[in-house]
């Protein structure tokens, strides 16, 4: 980054501090804080919004709706959250191809060639002639959905059972009083359970961001990518040779992630 470090063999000391902390992949891992932070700060409350649907339809008093909201959280949740980041991506990006296909492609026969997905070139999402930020862009988009549907069911377990845990003799009150069922939901029942579900919703943000490393599940090269990559020993074909930093590395990982959590 700069001209000092045109020659790696003349530099030493804080100058090839300054030449190694500012390269290529350095730079990436920087990147990499603030790619995990919008993470979150998209992820969270979009969480929230669905796990809020996910309470809401469960309590339902339509039979269908509630089956769908009640089995959402229960079968999100019972799946281990690699197993569905590894597989539900990649059905849901060739799902979205496909329907594409359906719009735009002449051929319309089914895309399954042998083993592999396989449709027109106009059917790509995103299309192979685009910019790499747009591959990223939808990387982090899948991956921001994938998240929420996720954390969403664990949201709506939470809200399910601290709209259960606002007193009845409340909600009965307020009926007497001449309220509508939405009235009694929208002033009463929402307001009163946000109480009981702190407590588990502070838990669950805890989850979230511990999860954020299996974003390199999703093609998202995350914190902990690039800690490993720039830990590692590295060989002579490396300009500024140190030993394994690793260590120091996850070290400071730890301590992002506790200030994160705070």
């Amino acid at each position: 980054m700069f001209a000092a470090c045109a020659d790696p063999k003349a530099i030493e000391g804080l100058t090839w501090a300054a030449c190694y902390l500012t390269s290529g992949k350095h730079l990436d891992f920087y990147w990499s804080f603030l790619t995990v932070l919008l993470l979150l700060a998209i992820t969270a409350p979009t969480a929230l919004a669905m796990g809020f649907a996910g309470a809401t339809a469960a309590r339902s008093r339509f039979l269908p709706l509630s089956l769908l909201g009640k089995g959402y959280a229960a079968i999100v949740r019972g799946v281990p959250d690699i197993v569905f980041f590894l597989f539900f991506v990649i059905a849901l990006d060739q799902g979205i191809e496909y329907l594409k296909s359906l719009a735009v492609c002449d051929d319309h026969s089914w895309p399954w060639q042998g083993l592999e997905f396989r449709v027109c070139a106009e059917a790509k999402v995103p299309m192979s002639s685009s910019s790499a930020i747009w591959h990223q862009a939808y990387g982090f988009g899948l991956a921001v959905f994938t998240f929420a549907i996720v954390f969403g069911a664990f949201a709506a377990n939470v809200l399910y059972g601290a709209m259960g845990a606002v007193p009845k003799a409340q909600l009965e009150t307020a009926e007497a009083y001449g309220m509508s069922q939405s009235q009694v939901f929208r002033r009463i029942l929402v307001p009163q359970m946000w109480v009981y579900a702190l407590p588990g919703l502070s838990n669950l943000w805890m989850i979230l961001i511990k999860a954020t490393p299996l974003l390199f599940l999703l093609g998202v090269k995350d914190i902990v990518y690039w800690a490993r990559e720039l830990g590692g020993s590295k060989t002579q074909a490396y300009e500024y040779p140190h030993p394994d930093w690793r260590l120091w590395y996850f070290l400071f990982l730890m301590a992002f992630y506790r200030a994160a959590g705070a």
